[in-house]
Order: C-alpha cells, then sequence, then structure tokens
C-alpha cells in the first residue's frame, strides 16, 4: 500500500521552495506569518490553483501558491477566486 504523497521528499521540497518566497497569501492578498503554528488560522499552508480533486497536480510548482490555513480552508474544491464579503453601511 503506498503512502501518503505528501509526506514524500518532493512535496517536501515544493512546500520549502514556496515558504522561501515569502509570499503573501494569494487568496486575500495580505502577509502570511511564516513562523506562527501550522494550527493558527494565518499561518501557512500551501493551496494549489487547480484543486486537487480537480485534476491539479500535487508537485507541480505552477500549482502551487501561498494561503493562510483560513483561506485555504475557506475556498475548498473551487476554481474561482471569490473576493472578500464586504458588509455595507447602507442598510
Amino acid at each position: 500500500m503506498a503512502g501518503n504523497p505528501r509526506n514524500g521528499r518532493p512535496y517536501r521540497r515544493l512546500v520549502a521552495m514556496v515558504k522561501a518566497h515569502g509570499y503573501p497569501c494569494w487568496l486575500c492578498g495580505r502577509p502570511i506569518g511564516y513562523q506562527l503554528d501550522a494550527r493558527h488560522p494565518l499561518s501557512f499552508t500551501l493551496d494549489h490553483l487547480v484543486p486537487l480533486s480537480r485534476g491539479g497536480s500535487l508537485l507541480d510548482p505552477a500549482n502551487a501558491r501561498s494561503a493562510h490555513r483560513r483561506c485555504n480552508s475557506a475556498r475548498g474544491n473551487r476554481t474561482e477566486r471569490r473576493a472578500p464579503a464586504r458588509t455595507s453601511w447602507k442598510w
């Protein structure tokens, strides 16, 4: 039985490469706390432009993006990029 491909060296190398660039979150545009604990909502996660469940490549650098854990979770496996919800003052 094959193991989880996210535990392999090529995936860890891709994560380290994306993390080293220090880019902001590609979904919200805000800076990412790269030093934060992995469980923190504003910590770094590797997001995929084309979700893996929709045929995206796990190890393709062109498919890899930096994202906050919260933004990545909220996006799920949708392919469109949603603008953050803004409330109107004209109620």
